[in-house]
């Protein structure tokens, strides 16, 4: 393909968004439990941008309604009325759900995994729990049980396993600092166990979408988002596998363009062509560039050490995948510092750009 000075932004950001949602899909939770049990304290420690608010949720069965947010890649069933005498029609009305889902040719419409929430504090397992377990697990979704209000097991967690012995593993959670008589305060517990055992049995497809959601793990999206980079260096390398010409670079820029998406979906921003296209256009007016080709390829060589000297020749396969690197390590560093300062939860789009160009220009100057 030949690449000339005129290069389709709008194009490359479109189809950068395409594919970076297409990649990262959409996960569905199924979360059950009795009155009390302090669902909506559990999601709204585990996900995104306090996703779980009372009364909120479109109904899909007398009894259980799903929950989603704009820009999150996640349903939450939320199933209640377990405690009810007539749970028998909420089991029945959930089942019915649960299979007209796993029928759907589009797997983002399935179930993928249950939380079934059991507070520690009333030492029991209802048989209504028993059989909500049971109708899952025949239907090949995981089930993890969620021992919620942990302060004092006592075996209770033992005898949860003993019972229900289909369930794939059970955690003892505490979603919120609490604070006791005599100044005694109880941290946040089982989080991060959580969403290890949830990212295990959640279908490989889902992973990327799950990782988006969960606001816990900092590390999971960092990891998956070190993929994203390595892979994409590799795409850049290969397009210049044969050494371009510096007018012709602009060629690498879609793969970046699609790379910084990605990365972006899979940390859970909200992402789409306005946010992407805010993101980019703030580093190339960062580094006095324009949307031309050579332009972007100028100010985005200033990343590499020694990478000025091509700028009459051609950019070859090492320079290419170390500028991709450059960028992507420098994106993930600006969204981690961010993530952690608001404590998992995602920063605007506004933010985001910012702090990317202060850092891009800081990496640039130093070189």
């Amino acid at each position: 393909m030949t690449v000339t000075e005129d290069f389709d932004f709008e194009a490359a950001v479109k189809a950068a968004l395409n594919e970076a949602l297409r990649e990262r899909g959409h996960v569905n939770i199924l979360i059950a439990g009795r009155t009390g049990v302090g669902k909506s304290t559990l999601i709204n420690s585990v996900f995104q941008g306090s996703f779980a608010t009372t009364g909120q949720g479109r109904p899909v069965t007398q009894n259980t309604r799903e929950i989603k947010k704009e820009g999150v890649p996640l349903s939450i069933f939320d199933t209640r009325g377990l405690e009810m005498a007539d749970f028998s029609e909420t089991l029945g009305a959930l089942k019915s759900f649960v299979s007209e889902r796993s029928k759907s040719p589009d797997s983002n419409q399935h179930v993928h995994v249950a939380w079934i929430c059991i507070a520690e504090d009333f030492r029991r397992v209802e048989p209504a729990e028993e059989e909500l377990v049971k109708m899952l697990v025949d239907r090949n979704i995981p089930v993890i049980v969620v021992i919620t209000k942990a302060r004092s097991d006592k075996g209770f967690r033992a005898t949860i396993l003993e019972i229900l012995p289909e369930v794939t593993n059970a955690v003892r959670v505490r979603a919120i600092q609490e604070e006791l008589d005599d100044d005694i305060v109880l941290p946040p517990k089982g989080l991060h166990e959580l969403v290890e055992l949830t990212m295990q049995v959640v279908p490989e497809g889902r992973k990327r979408a799950f990782t988006a959601a969960q606001k816990v793990d900092i590390e999971l999206k960092k990891t998956q988002s070190h993929t994203i980079v390595a892979g994409s260096a590799i795409s850049a390398a290969g397009t210049a596998a044969v050494p371009i010409p510096f007018s012709d670079a602009i060629a690498i820029v879609p793969i970046q363009i699609g790379m910084l998406a990605g990365i972006s979906a899979t940390f859970g921003l909200p992402v789409d062509k306005s946010f992407l296209s805010t993101l980019v256009g703030s580093v190339l007016a960062g580094a006095g560039g324009t949307l031309a080709g050579r332009s972007i390829v100028s100010g985005l060589l200033k990343m590499i050490p020694g990478a000025g000297s091509v700028a009459g020749g051609a950019i070859a396969a090492t320079t290419a995948a170390a500028l991709t690197t450059a960028i992507g390590e420098t994106y993930i560093a600006v969204l981690v510092m961010l993530f952690v300062s608001k404590d998992g939860e995602p920063p605007t789009s506004d933010e985001v750009a910012e702090a990317f160009k202060s850092k891009y220009l800081q990496l640039a100057s130093s070189r």
